[in-house]
């Protein structure tokens, strides 16, 4: 009898065990883990904040250049999700066989020209303000993100170059580490001038304190913005990347400035 008794213990310690086991495991399951480029940061916030409050389900969203999260995305970074600012970055991940789906169009992102909110800078699509002010040494510091692995900053290096300025301008430069950075600087004063993403200087946050102007996609290379899922995708990853395609998310890009890929036909 004492033996069964043992046996007993034994059994309901191993139950509370397993049990308290699943709890814990429940309590500390995280959230899956998106990487998405650094211009699309408010965008994206509300778009997670609407998802959340539209299925219960959250996503843990990291910010940063493209060119970055390829870089750690092949080295095993644990994203279920990758938003790019350019198709040619899930090209990368395609060939090396870490993208689990081709490479879906969500937004086209558009440039600004922008300076702090008392520049006297002229804010023009010819960047004939620029120049006349760099010309009268008004401007000692212009920032852009970097074009080594921020689109937004290739984008801003070809516009200045097709405007005859990128020699003038580049001893000026401050890079931006990533597309967000850039901004930050443009709009904080800690230079004069910048051409950022337009999605990040729309931000309330942002456009309150600054000069701001789009300038037009025709005057450089299109900066069509590509997503797929990676291949650890689980099931909320997955709902949320199909949530971006909704014309719920749709309409959110659309208030930020990004031009958005029309409907799919089913």
């Amino acid at each position: 009898m004492g033996q069964w008794r043992r046996w007993v213990t034994r059994y309901q310690l191993g139950v509370l065990l397993v049990s308290l086991w699943l709890m814990t495991a429940s309590a500390w399951a995280q959230p899956p883990a998106i990487a998405a480029a650094a211009n699309i940061k408010f965008a994206l916030d509300d778009i997670a904040a609407q998802f959340q409050q539209d299925t219960g389900k959250r996503v843990r969203i990291s910010y940063g250049s493209s060119g970055n999260f390829v870089a750690q995305i092949r080295h095993g970074a644990p994203f279920e999700l990758f938003l790019s600012a350019d198709e040619k970055y899930l090209q990368q991940l395609a060939s090396a066989g870490v993208a689990l789906t081709p490479p879906q169009l969500y937004a086209r992102g558009k440039l600004a020209l922008v300076t702090p909110k008392a520049s006297q800078i002229q804010l023009d699509p010819q960047l004939d303000g620029i120049k006349q002010a760099l010309d009268k040494g008004q401007i000692s510091r212009f920032t852009i993100a970097n074009p080594e692995h921020a689109p937004y900053g290739e984008r801003a290096q070809e516009l200045l170059e097709r405007r005859g300025l990128w020699h003038s301008v580049t001893p000026y430069l401050i890079l931006g580490e990533n597309a967000s950075q850039a901004a930050q600087f443009a709009i904080s004063g800690s230079t004069q001038a910048g051409i950022v993403a337009l999605s990040l200087a729309k931000a309330p946050q942002f456009a309150a304190r600054a000069n701001i102007l789009e300038l037009p996609e025709q005057d450089h290379q299109p900066l069509a913005q590509y997503m797929s899922l990676l291949p650890h995708a689980g099931a909320t990853a997955t709902e949320f990347y199909q949530y971006i395609q909704s014309p719920a998310a749709q309409a959110i890009f659309q208030d930020y400035g990004f031009a958005v890929p029309p409907p799919q036909v089913p």
